[in-house]
């Protein structure tokens, strides 16, 4: 009966704590980022973001906009098969989502959207 009772204890001191974390934490914009592709594209979100002249030009011919690409960079997948996250000075990455894949060089202060793929 003892164990029972330690167990009753430790249910309801979880559950107040769970409660109080998720009251605290509810109005601020905390991410966890810690998978690798989390990691990559929030690498990539926070740098100055610059087109390619091919980029542009297939996301005019697509009427593709801005914010389809940062929707992209907020949910799309990273291939690291096709990516080359070690290249010196400047890692280049493939981002997959549905419709539009992307190709993004990544370096210290920018990451330039280099390919704009239309599936």
């Amino acid at each position: 009966m003892q164990l029972l009772k330690r167990f009753g204890y430790y249910l309801v001191g979880l559950a107040l704590g769970t409660l109080a974390v998720s009251f605290f934490w509810k109005n601020k914009k905390v991410t966890f980022d810690y998978g690798m592709d989390a990691r990559t594209l929030k690498t990539i979100r926070i740098r100055k973001r610059v087109f390619s002249e091919n980029a542009k030009q297939v996301m005019l011919e697509n009427k593709i906009d801005t914010a389809k690409i940062s929707e992209i960079l907020r949910s799309g997948d990273v291939a690291f098969g096709k990516s080359k996250p070690r290249l010196k000075p400047c890692a280049e990455y493939y981002v997959t989502s549905k419709q539009i894949d992307l190709y993004v060089i990544r370096c210290d202060s920018t990451a330039t959207i280099d390919k704009v793929i239309v599936k």
